[in-house]
């Protein structure tokens, strides 16, 4: 069997607790050679301990023997007092320094040392707590932070939703929910599937499943767009339901609308229904890894097929039918081809007035009337006048 190895370590942000006493602790989502993704919480004074012992393995990779062969990335020490700006600020260097982490030779990024630090402990997924106690706070690092480290600013108050039904979870990713839990949402991804915490449980959630506190999540989700964006399907869908499209790997389709329950509706052709997000790709977008392993995965469950919830996306949740989405599908494609035939039309009049223009007849030009003895006498030389005469 493969030993286990870490494919990828994101920084997520970090969180502000209060028991023992206030400290800060980063929050990192590790994933695994096995598909798996865990989240781990290690304070920076650990990391930095890590880190030098990461060093005394490998003396030649950290430069203590050459310089010039350092390939093992520098971190800061911990300050003698590490309080919230410094902890804040110190996150564009920690993201960089996991991914050059990780992107080491194997010698190094998959030794005991450091898949032991990363894996999961008992206090990762049990914290120890105290209900007396504020609840921490948590501060997310934007997507961007690793390209402007300079806009890594204050927190983002997590999102809390609540469970309109029962959901099992199918694998170790995933987290189950019973109606009703009400959990705070880490990470939304354009799949459907959402990262969220409840209590000391983690996990992916179907967006499905939840609903916001205060009314309906619409201003969140985009208007249709029926211009279409061109997306290129990377792995076949059967469908399910009568208002889905079944589509094979390679087809080019339109997107006309991004939903939050991760599935999108698209159009091929002049017909439209709904098809999993997870398994579309932007044409042009260079393919990565993550998103080859998240199409292993399967399709989140659609808000539609959630039944007998009471829920108040069935209450004041604007639905837009299939029938709509069709209809203003075949406008736009109606309009579209209106405008490129007035712009062929006009196109054909300008060539058509420039050729009977080039075909018309060049008049020539008028013959000058020869000058008389007068005028030439009045206008020559002095020398052509003494010839004349």
């Amino acid at each position: 069997m493969e030993d286990a190895f870490i494919r990828h370590i994101e920084l997520l942000g970090y969180e502000k607790r209060f028991f023992p006493s206030q400290h800060y602790v980063y929050m990192f989502l590790v994933k695994w050679n096995d598909l798996s993704e865990k989240l781990v919480y290690r304070r920076f004074t650990e990391i930095y301990e890590f880190h030098k012992a990461l060093k005394e393995m490998f003396p030649i990779e950290s430069g203590d023997i050459n310089m010039e062969s350092r390939i093992i990335p520098h971190l800061p020490a911990p300050k003698w007092f590490d309080g919230q700006r410094s902890t804040q600020n110190r996150q564009g260097t920690l993201a960089e320094y996991c991914y050059t982490l990780v992107n080491l030779p194997h010698k190094i990024s998959r030794c005991l040392h450091v898949v032991n630090f990363f894996k999961v402990r008992p206090d990762d997924t049990n914290p120890v707590t105290d209900s007396q106690i504020t609840k921490p706070e948590v501060f997310l690092l934007p997507k961007d932070a690793k390209k402007n480290p300079t806009d890594i600013t204050g927190p983002i108050v997590l999102q809390t939703y609540r469970a309109i039904a029962d959901y099992e979870k199918s694998s170790k990713s995933e987290m189950a929910l019973k109606a009703g839990d009400m959990v705070d949402v880490v990470e939304k991804s354009e799949s459907g599937w959402w990262f969220c915490q409840l209590k000391n449980k983690r996990g992916w959630v179907p967006a499905a499943y939840l609903e916001p506190m205060d009314g309906p999540d619409e201003s969140e989700e985009q208007e249709p767009n029926y211009a279409g964006e061109q997306y290129i399907v990377q792995k076949s869908y059967t469908a399910v339901e009568e208002d889905e499209l079944t589509l094979r790997e390679g087809d080019t389709i339109e997107v006309i609308h991004k939903l939050l329950d991760g599935w999108w509706v698209i159009r091929k052709d002049e017909t439209t229904g709904y098809y999993p997000s997870m398994y579309l790709q932007k044409a042009g977008e260079a393919n990565s890894f993550v998103k080859s392993e998240l199409r292993n995965r399967s399709a989140p469950p659609r808000r539609s097929t959630i039944r007998n919830a009471k829920s108040i996306h069935k209450q004041s949740r604007k639905q837009i039918s299939q029938e709509t989405y069709r209809r203003n599908s075949k406008k736009y494609i109606q309009s579209r081809r209106n405008r490129k035939e007035n712009f062929q039309n006009k196109a054909n009049v300008i060539i058509e007035k420039n050729e009977q223009e080039e075909n018309k007849p060049k008049a020539q030009p008028a013959v000058p009337p020869r000058p008389s003895k007068d005028l030439i006498l009045n206008r020559c030389t002095e020398s052509t006048r003494r010839k004349i005469l």
